[in-house]
């Protein structure tokens, strides 16, 4: 994917800020295409054009949480930028439960978004290698389930290869407990899952891995932010 001409879907009901965006955002030398409701929006997103969606959860018909809900129910695989008005703490964990992959409150600063929207298209771009993931002496293939310690197969659970596999998307940023929680639990009622319990399982991948708990090389803690998978 060339970044700087990658497309991107736009839904803003607001014509004034969407139209200050389709400028912004074209002077990066983005396709901007926008529409201003969910209905048409979902529609648009649906035909697997665009590899990031920037999303207002507020919407006329169809709301940007219903919409983002449908598009991960029809597996598409766009990265998408949430759009919450400032303070909406559940709006913006919800979004993230529903599969967003990162949000911005309004109103925000133009050079945060552009920098969001470069940082997704990054990791977007980055996700046909992501299914395997080498470094040094440990190598995990995440569409195989597999993954191999010093050339020897070492067993990792479900949960374990989801966390790595995220870490791995997102290689070289931070992730934070939340995040992990929100994108991998999502709303699972059932299940009572706390920051320890993601401490936990980095502590038995880090062990499983070989990564140094006293200075991991691998999954690295970024104290008060979460955690990292090295480069």
């Amino acid at each position: 994917m060339a970044l700087r001409r990658a497309r991107i879907l736009l839904v803003e009901d607001d014509c004034d800020l969407a139209a200050g965006l389709c400028d912004a955002l074209g002077l990066e030398g983005y396709q901007v295409t926008h529409t201003a409701d969910g209905r048409t929006g979902l529609k648009e997103a649906l035909r697997g054009i665009y590899p990031l969606v920037i999303l207002d959860v507020m919407l006329p018909g169809v709301s940007g949480f219903d919409m983002l809900k449908e598009l991960r129910a029809r597996s598409s695989d766009a990265r998408v930028l949430i759009l919450t008005a400032r303070g909406q703490e559940m709006d913006r964990v919800r979004g993230l439960k529903l599969g967003a992959d990162d949000y911005v409150a309004k109103p925000f600063s133009l050079m945060e978004l552009i920098a969001r929207v470069g940082a997704l298209l990054r990791r977007a771009s980055r996700d046909d290698a992501a299914g395997r993931l080498d470094a040094g002496n440990v190598v995990v293939d995440f569409r195989a389930r597999e993954s191999w310690r010093n050339g020897r197969r070492v067993s990792l659970t479900e949960r374990e290869f989801q966390i790595l596999e995220l870490l791995a998307l997102r290689r070289g940023d931070a992730v934070s407990r939340a995040d992990l929680i929100a994108r991998i639990w999502g709303a699972a009622d059932d299940v009572e899952v706390t920051t320890r319990t993601i401490d936990q399982h980095i502590a038995a991948l880090r062990r499983k891995l070989g990564d140094d708990a006293a200075a991991p090389a691998l999954i690295q803690t970024v104290y008060g932010r979460g955690y990292r998978l090295a480069r």
